[in-house]
């Protein structure tokens, strides 16, 4: 689990200036991947990307001056290599509707974790298929698009029991040579009735829900 030395909590007031300069797509891009694979320099990040290097590396000197990456231990003097400084940038929901800028920022970091959602997906499914993956990790991976109704106490309570049990479980397989990173991303989107005449809707689940160990259940 992230210690609270590793998560860096923004207030939409005091840290405006950081909170905008996530807001260009490309430098959350950039931030992920630094945590996702650890250091690396911007012409591997270019290659990773499909962008210049001299893109990602002005990018990447804006991540510095609000203290989100700093310089890596370097290989060699040719080349800076970068690091995240904390593995989870944070904010409180209530405060980011506070203005436009810092909606902004909410709506498009949620969108870049979908779009980490499905690139994940492409490679685990490629990582499986190649053999890179045991075929032990087959039946425990999923995704699911539950649709429970639930009271705001209610799913308040659901996050902190989830964050609890994965605390409690990464803790457990710290030293286990078995475990590998799991892209874990979990969403709890409420969402108002639709009256009678309404325009059609397009965000209703998936024909089937992949079940997961503790789901058997299938979408209504």
């Amino acid at each position: 689990m992230v210690s609270e030395e590793q998560r860096r909590v923004l207030d939409p007031e005091r840290d405006a200036a950081a909170l905008k300069a996530l807001t260009h797509p490309l430098r959350i891009r950039l931030l992920g991947l630094l945590r996702q694979d650890g250091p690396a320099t911007a012409s591997e990040l270019g290659v990773r990307t499909g962008e210049s290097s001299a893109s990602t590396s002005y990018h990447l000197r804006v991540l510095a001056k609000y203290a989100f990456v700093a310089e890596a231990e370097h290989r060699d003097g040719r080349e800076r290599r970068w690091q995240a400084v904390h593995s989870v940038t944070a904010w409180s929901n209530e405060s980011m509707e506070s203005s436009p800028g810092s909606r902004a920022l909410l709506s498009l970091s949620r969108r870049a974790q979908i779009e980490h959602l499905e690139a994940s997906l492409v490679r685990h499914e490629a990582d499986i298929a190649d053999g890179r993956l045991p075929r032990e990790w087959v039946g425990t991976a999923g995704i699911s698009d539950l649709m429970p109704r639930l009271t705001p106490e209610s799913l308040t309570e659901l996050w902190e029991a989830f964050s609890r049990k994965l605390e409690e479980l990464t803790a457990r397989d710290a030293g286990d040579p078995r475990a590998a990173q799991v892209v874990l991303l979990t969403a709890g989107l409420p969402r108002a009735p639709r009256g009678p005449g309404a325009e059609p809707d397009a965000s209703g689940p998936s024909a089937t829900t992949t079940p997961t160990p503790t789901d058997t259940g299938s979408a209504s």
